[in-house]
C-alpha cells in the first residue's frame, strides 16, 4: 500500500465520521489556541520589559543610596547610612572606562508661564544626561557643563510640558517658574515616551543642585554611571564599589547593573512564558484523549474493515500506518484550527487593548502544531497497534 493511498484512507475514515471527527479535532483545538494566545501574551511581555530597560542602553549601572539587606529591608531606612552626594559622583566620573555620570533627584512641582501652570516631574541632572539617557534635545541645547555645585538657573522642557505650557510658540529664552524660583528655558527634548509608567516628556529638567535646593534633600536619590563597551561590567561595577566603599567608609549603598537586571528579569519571563504554555498544554492531553477514544471505537467498528484489508494484501504495518495516519489528520486538523483560533482572539485582545503586548511568533506557532501532531501520534499508538495485530480471520468473522 502506497502512502498516498494510506493518506487518502485516512481522510476518508476521519471524513466518514464527520461530527465525531470534529468534535475530537476541537479538543486539539482549544489546546492548540490555548498554548499560542498564552505564549503570543508571554512573549509580548517580555518584549516589553526588555525594550523599556533597554531603551537607556545596557552599558549603564546605577547607584542608589541604603544596602538592601537580605531580611527585606532597605539599608536607606537607617540614620547611619552616609546619603550619596555630587562629591561622590565626580569621584565616579573619574574612574576609566566611565563615559558619563547622571546624579539625579526628582521631585514635583509646578512650572509656570504666562498664565500658565502644571505641576509635573521635576529632575535634578547634569549635562551629561542626553549622553546617558540616550535622550535627544530637538531644539536649543541641553544643561551646559557647569560646576555641579555652583550650576546656573537654566531649565530644559520635555516636549509634553513644552505643548502644554508654550502650544507652537517657542520656549527658548523664556523665563520660567519652577518651584517658586527663575529659570530660562535653553532647550526641548525630543519626545522619549514612557518608562514603566513614568512619562518623561512630561517633564523638566533643572541642574542636579538647583533640584536639590528647590527640594531641601541631603544627598541624591541615584548615580548613572555610563562606561565604554568595551569595559566589562563586572570590571566597572568593582571600581565603583571600590570608590564608593573608600568615600563612605562601608558599603551603605546599592550597585545595580542594568544588564544583569535584563538578564534576570529575561530568565524569570521564560520561564513565566514556559508556564502559561504548560497550562494550555493541560487542554492538549485532553484532545490527546479524545483522540485515543474515537479510535478504540473505531478500531471496534472497523473490524471487518481491518480483516478485508488483510486479506487483500495489506500487512500489520500497514495497518497500523493506516491508524496512525488518521490520528495525525485529526491532530492536524485541530492544530490548524487552534492557531487560527489563537491568533485570532492575541489580535483581538491587541485591537481592543492595544496597550496589551502580544507577539504571536513563528517558532511557537510552528511548535505549537507540531506538538499537536505529536500527541496524536502518541494518543494513537495504542489503538493502531490493536489495529495491526487483530487476526485477519477473526476479523472477518465479525463483519
Amino acid at each position: 500500500m502506497l502512502a498516498r493511498d494510506i493518506l487518502q484512507l485516512s481522510v476518508s475514515a476521519v471524513r466518514a465520521q464527520r461530527q465525531r471527527s470534529w468534535l475530537t479535532a476541537l479538543g486539539i483545538a482549544v489546546g492548540i489556541a490555548a498554548v499560542v494566545l498564552l505564549t503570543s501574551l508571554g512573549t509580548g511581555l517580555q518584549r516589553f520589559v526588555l525594550s523599556e530597560f533597554t531603551q537607556f542602553g545596557t552599558n549603564l549601572i546605577t547607584v542608589t543610596p541604603g544596602k538592601t539587606q537580605t531580611f527585606g529591608m532597605s539599608g536607606a531606612m537607617l540614620n547611619s547610612v552616609r546619603p550619596l552626594s555630587l562629591a561622590d559622583a565626580e569621584a565616579l566620573q573619574r574612574l576609566p572606562h566611565v563615559r558619563g555620570i547622571v546624579p539625579m533627584v526628582m521631585g514635583n512641582g509646578a512650572v509656570e508661564h504666562g498664565g500658565r501652570s502644571r505641576r509635573t516631574a521635576v529632575y535634578g541632572v547634569t549635562s551629561r544626561m542626553p549622553e546617558v539617557w540616550r535622550f535627544e534635545v530637538a531644539s536649543g541645547a541641553f544643561l551646559p557643563a557647569d560646576d555641579l555645585d555652583t550650576a546656573r538657573a537654566f531649565a530644559v522642557l520635555g516636549s509634553k510640558l513644552h505643548r502644554e505650557l508654550f502650544g507652537d510658540a517657542p520656549a527658548l529664552g523664556e523665563i520660567l517658574r519652577i518651584g517658586g524660583e527663575r529659570f530660562r528655558c535653553i532647550g526641548v527634548m525630543a519626545a522619549k515616551g514612557q518608562f514603566l509608567g513614568i512619562d518623561l516628556d512630561d517633564a523638566v529638567y533643572v541642574p542636579t543642585a538647583r533640584a536639590l535646593a528647590m527640594f531641601d534633600r541631603e544627598g541624591l536619590m541615584e548615580i548613572d554611571v555610563s562606561f565604554d563597551d568595551a569595559a566589562a561590567t563586572d570590571e566597572v561595577k568593582a571600581a565603583v564599589l571600590r570608590t564608593l566603599r573608600e568615600r563612605h567608609g562601608r558599603e551603605d549603598f546599592t550597585i545595580t547593573a542594568q544588564q544583569q537586571m535584563l538578564d534576570v528579569l529575561g530568565s524569570v519571563l521564560a520561564v513565566l512564558t514556559l508556564g502559561v504554555a504548560g497550562l494550555g498544554g493541560i487542554s492538549l492531553l485532553v484532545g490527546g484523549v479524545g483522540i485515543l477514544t474515537i479510535l478504540t471505537i473505531a478500531i471496534g467498528e472497523r473490524t471487518g474493515e481491518i480483516g478485508l484489508l488483510r486479506a487483500l494484501g495489506a500487512t500489520r504495518p500497514e495497518i497500523l500506518r493506516l491508524f496512525l495516519g488518521e490520528a495525525a489528520v485529526l491532530a492536524a486538523v485541530g492544530g490548524a484550527l487552534g492557531l487560527l483560533l489563537g491568533s485570532g482572539i492575541a489580535w483581538l485582545l491587541h485591537l481592543l487593548v492595544p496597550a496589551l503586548p502580544v507577539a504571536t511568533t513563528l517558532p511557537h506557532v510552528l511548535l505549537a502544531e507540531g506538538v499537536a501532531i505529536a500527541i496524536g501520534l502518541l494518543a494513537g499508538t495504542a489503538p493502531a497497534l490493536r489495529a495491526a495485530r487483530l487476526d485477519p480471520i477473526e476479523a472477518l468473522r465479525a463483519e
